[in-house]
């Protein structure tokens, strides 16, 4: 491997939300720099085909089939990676999901499925695998928490204001992180993406939603997973003395 290549080499990397968009191209392109990385979704079969490509380019995969909003689950999946691969340095904690509908249509089956992903599915990872972190940096000198936010915890977006909120308490969650963790040498990080191609859009049901999505299809060049994957692996690798706390990843031309 070359230096660059080489980044990530003889950590282990947890990644949520691997199935698919920006946490299946962060755990290519971790595994890509040396990282064992351990893939968690709820789609067995797409992990899978996942863990086979990481491994055909020689890297190492672990297939975890859990949903994030299971506590218990990830537990199981934390237990299950230490026995395999090793405790945990890098959480990428990435699952989560986006459905849009003016606020009074009271579509409150979305509203609990984004707090049960978004929010209580954040919190059983953290649960699950800050022990990891925190007795790697211990022996490490250094362990990553990064957090998948939204411009949408900064913004104002007509009939997104449940997922806005669920990421603005990412944001806010992630800097208070700090105070806790960063004493310890964990470094914790919110990345914000804008607009990037994704399945995150298939979510979205709402005509209103879906008519603004699509003029925004039509004016800008969206990002691709490979950026926000490519930023993950910068923020990771950057010497231990450096914590980039809050990254806000939009289009060039998106404002």
């Amino acid at each position: 491997m070359t230096n660059i290549q080489a980044r990530h080499e003889n950590r282990v990397a947890v990644v949520t939300g691997a199935s698919s968009g920006i946490g299946e191209a962060t755990a290519r392109r971790l595994a890509a720099s040396g990282a064992a990385v351990a893939l968690i979704a709820r789609r067995t079969d797409r992990l899978e085909m996942l863990a086979k490509e990481i491994e055909g380019d020689g890297g190492t995969a672990l297939v975890l089939a859990a949903d994030v909003a299971d506590a218990g689950a990830m537990r199981a999946a934390a237990a299950e990676v230490e026995a395999k691969l090793g405790r945990a340095d890098l959480l990428f904690n990435n699952a989560g999901v986006m459905l849009a509908a003016p606020i009074d249509e009271l579509a409150t089956d979305d509203w609990q499925r984004m707090i049960d992903v978004n929010l209580t599915g954040l919190m059983n990872a953290i649960g699950a695998f800050v022990p990891h972190l925190v007795a790697s940096a211990a022996e490490k000198g250094v362990a990553d928490l990064v957090n998948t936010s939204s411009i949408g915890a900064q913004g104002i977006f007509p009939s997104f204001a449940v997922y806005a909120a669920s990421k603005a308490y990412v944001t806010h969650l992630s800097k208070n992180l700090r105070a806790d963790l960063g004493p310890k040498h964990v470094r914790v990080a919110a990345i914000e993406p804008g607009l990037v191609e994704t399945e995150l859009q298939g979510h979205v049901t709402d005509a209103g939603a879906l008519e603004w999505l699509d003029g925004m299809r039509g004016t800008l060049t969206w990002l691709k997973a490979d950026d926000i994957a490519e930023t993950v692996a910068f923020l990771t690798s950057l010497p231990a003395r450096v914590n980039l706390q809050q990254v806000t990843i939009v289009p060039t031309t998106q404002v």
